[in-house]
């Protein structure tokens, strides 16, 4: 998607044991699972409908990212112990291969290769840029530039809540928050989608205000005092669980569900680490998969698939990220820990490629042709990996000798 990014950081100060490992070659999986699921629909149109029927790849891939980030970034945070190195974190993990990503986007719609999605060309270019530059522009109601930016907005609202629980001491009480957001979310679940700031004020001071408010709260970390970053940090948190609440392009009970996805892949983080009894971190983990598939089928419109692929797939990513879980400590085979590197850049960049793909190979819709879904996949991963070797690793390890300097003053 996480599309997250999904998007975790554990490759900027990972643990010397591969117990992570598994968890990044996991969600190198998922990054592809979401590529070919995007792919197959220009290439293999037929298959992909028989195959939705039953199983969503693109489904399974942003909810294993979900899991994987809500396990790994609040550890990163009480890590690093200090909230200025947690955002430092962030923003070289993250941002690099985003500018990338939109400098590439940029360079496709000026020469004339790929033209910027419609929808967002009704906004100004300051509202759509600022959007997008804060990564809420999902939040927002505005529409992405790219399919798949949409996750990263979820990972933003993610990591503002982490960091508000944080500046009050509350980041431990997971099991209470996932809890709390899988119920908000039932509750919620027979209302349609509702906006707030975009449909009271306008997109331009929702994305203005959002801006302000993640500016204050992201700056207070290195700049404010105490009782000025935790009232900055607290404000941030509010925004993220309003616009997710109120204003998302996903109706309330999705982003909700998507929440507490997260929240329980930290739940099963404590759990392996004592802080949480197991016995409370398997009930919490089975009531958020109940019910997130038991919304699947009280909303089967917005689904992608429906209800049964809905189901499916959330059991699969259920069972995907248990068998991360069980083989941490176990050695992760080079191809799987080469594709965990190379995650983010598939997941962001997969669909710039298909842009070019369009362009140039165009698309097949009278019969399914699996050759080129191949080529595109050994043309992706090469790519992949040198915009990693290049832009994300020495981005990561500049991040690093940042964190580093200032805990040597």
């Amino acid at each position: 998607m996480n599309l997250s990014v999904a998007l975790s950081d554990h490759h900027g100060v990972r643990e010397k044991s591969s117990r992570l490992d598994w968890l990044d070659g996991l969600r190198g999986v998922a990054a592809v699972a979401v590529a070919v699921h995007h792919a197959t629909f220009v290439y293999t149109p037929h298959a992909r409908e028989a195959l939705l029927q039953w199983f969503n790849p693109g489904f399974w891939g942003v909810m294993v990212f979900f899991l994987i980030s809500g396990y790994i970034i609040p550890a990163s945070l009480e890590r690093h112990g200090d909230l200025s190195r947690f955002w430092t974190s962030r923003i070289f993990r993250i941002y690099p291969l985003w500018a990338v990503g939109v400098a590439a986007l940029v360079v496709l719609a000026v020469t004339g290769i790929s033209e910027l999605r419609g929808e967002l060309r009704r906004f100004d270019s300051v509202t759509a840029t600022l959007s997008h530059v804060t990564m809420m522009q999902d939040l927002l109601t505005v529409p992405n530039a790219v399919n798949v930016l949409w996750t990263l907005s979820y990972e933003m609202a993610f990591y503002l809540l982490v960091a508000g629980m944080f500046a009050i001491r509350w980041h431990r009480r997971s099991v209470g928050t996932a809890a709390s957001l899988i119920s908000a979310g039932l509750l919620l679940s027979l209302l349609g989608p509702v906006t707030f700031f975009t449909g009271a004020i306008g997109a331009p001071a929702a994305v203005a205000v959002t801006t302000l408010i993640m500016a204050f709260a992201i700056g207070s970390a290195y700049l404010a005092g105490p009782k000025l970053r935790k009232a900055a940090l607290l404000a941030g948190a509010v925004l993220a669980l309003m616009l997710v609440t109120l204003n998302g392009r996903l109706s309330p009970w999705f982003g909700l569900s998507i929440l507490a996805v997260m929240f329980t892949g930290t739940v099963l983080y404590r759990a392996e680490h004592g802080q949480v009894h197991r016995r409370t971190a398997a009930l919490t983990a089975g009531s958020v998969l109940v019910i997130v598939i038991v919304q699947g089928w009280l909303h089967p419109d917005e689904t992608e698939g429906g209800p049964i692929a809905w189901t499916i797939s959330m059991l699969s990513s259920a069972v995907a990220f248990g068998f991360g879980m069980v083989v941490l400590r176990r050695r992760t085979p080079k191809w799987l820990s080469l594709l965990g590197l190379t995650s983010f850049s598939v997941y962001l960049l997969h669909p710039l490629v298909l842009k070019v793909s369009d362009a140039t190979v165009g698309r097949w819709r009278e019969y399914d042709n699996p050759i080129p879904l191949i080529v595109f996949l050994l043309v992706l991963l090469p790519i992949c990996w040198v915009t990693y070797r290049y832009v994300e690793k020495p981005m990561q390890q500049q991040g690093r000798k940042i964190i580093q300097r200032a805990a040597s003053r």
